[in-house]
């Protein structure tokens, strides 16, 4: 029985939950890498590299193949890396909004007028409220 294709997609999307997979991605976009060049570049060890490209080729991500003694991989396709980009970009604009929000909050502060000061405490009337 085949999935929603919503649920494909989640899938999808949780393979890219990690940040090790994530570097990984990013690496192989300029071509195929051994597996001691990722390493190399990504710096964790070298079983938890080894679990994260296997998630990457279960889900179809990554291809691999033997070059003699190494071990290359490989973007599956070119998709990958406009997923990538595509990312990029989003958390780009995203960012950006934020940035824009944040001026504009510190801009309103500054221009804001200052809150009136509470009333002294003898100038109060019986029912608290200042004169």
């Amino acid at each position: 029985m085949s999935v929603p294709l919503y649920q494909a997609k989640a899938e999808l999307f949780r393979t890219l939950g990690h940040p090790v997979r994530i570097r990984v991605l990013e690496l192989l976009q300029d071509g195929p890498k051994p597996v001691r060049d990722l390493l190399a570049a990504i710096e964790v060890e070298a079983s938890n590299l080894s679990q994260q490209l296997a998630v990457l080729r279960r889900a179809g991500m990554v291809t691999s193949h033997r070059d003699g003694p190494l071990v290359v991989y490989a973007l599956s396709t070119p998709d990958v890396a406009d997923l990538l980009a595509a990312g990029r970009r989003i958390l780009g604009a995203v960012l950006t909004d934020r940035d824009a929000l944040l001026d504009e909050l510190r801009a309103g502060a500054a221009t804001a007028p200052a809150p009136a000061p509470a009333p002294a405490e003898g100038d109060r009337d019986r029912a608290g409220r200042g004169r």
